[in-house]
């Protein structure tokens, strides 16, 4: 399994990396992949979006440089910007029933457990995909798969300036919070690069590489 660090890069120019990937593992030629990055600010309204879910038009959005994108994975509308870590796992699953659901599950472990590191208490939710704090909504999971290959994946707020949340309704719930690691640890002493790394280690703990 090969990590690749992408830095700062557009939602469309990583989905074609995602999707270039996803051909190369279907057809066996190339290792899984795990994409760690940050987008440049991006609304994306996955296949369950509403149309009330984005509360701003879109030559607003057009005029602040923020992207919309309407994407093929699973969940709701959502925001990615620079200070988030965005993970796009492009792995293989095993031909089972309910081998997605469980893919989901343990994406969630791998962030409570990363949370758990830095003294951060945080849960799933059966009715509310993604992890949550007591403050709110930490991270967001979206997935898809094609031939038993995943992409698309998480996203784990880092820093404080979450304004662009206030464009939409996160997951389609109107009074969702949103919070961070920053604002929870009340500090902005952990940076991307040791998030990145700390996350390596859990997602490994949990499928190899």
């Amino acid at each position: 399994m090969l990590f690749i660090d992408l830095g700062i890069i557009s939602y469309k120019e990583a989905l074609q990396r995602q999707m270039d990937a996803v051909r190369a593992v279907i057809n066996n030629n190339e290792a899984q992949q795990v994409f760690l990055l940050e987008h440049f600010p991006v609304i994306t309204a996955g296949r369950r979006q509403a149309n009330d879910d984005l509360v701003v038009g879109l030559k607003k959005l057009e005029k602040k440089n923020i992207d919309f994108v309407k994407t093929t994975r699973g969940g709701n509308i959502t925001c990615h910007f620079p200070g988030q870590l965005v993970v796009y796992p492009v792995m293989r699953l095993t031909h089972k029933a309910g081998a997605v659901k469980e893919y989901f599950l343990c994406l969630e472990e791998v962030i409570i457990n990363l949370l758990n590191k830095y003294g951060l208490s945080s849960r799933g939710s059966m009715k509310r995909p993604g992890v949550y704090t007591v403050n709110g909504k930490i991270a967001s999971i979206g997935i898809a798969v094609k031939k038993w290959v995943t992409y698309h994946g998480l996203a784990l707020n880092l820093t404080q300036e979450l304004g662009l949340f206030d464009y939409v309704n996160p997951c389609g719930m109107k009074n969702l919070r949103m919070t961070s690691i920053h604002a929870e640890l009340g500090s902005d002493n952990l940076d991307m690069a040791q998030l990145k790394a700390d996350f390596m280690v859990e997602f490994k703990k949990y499928f190899g590489g």
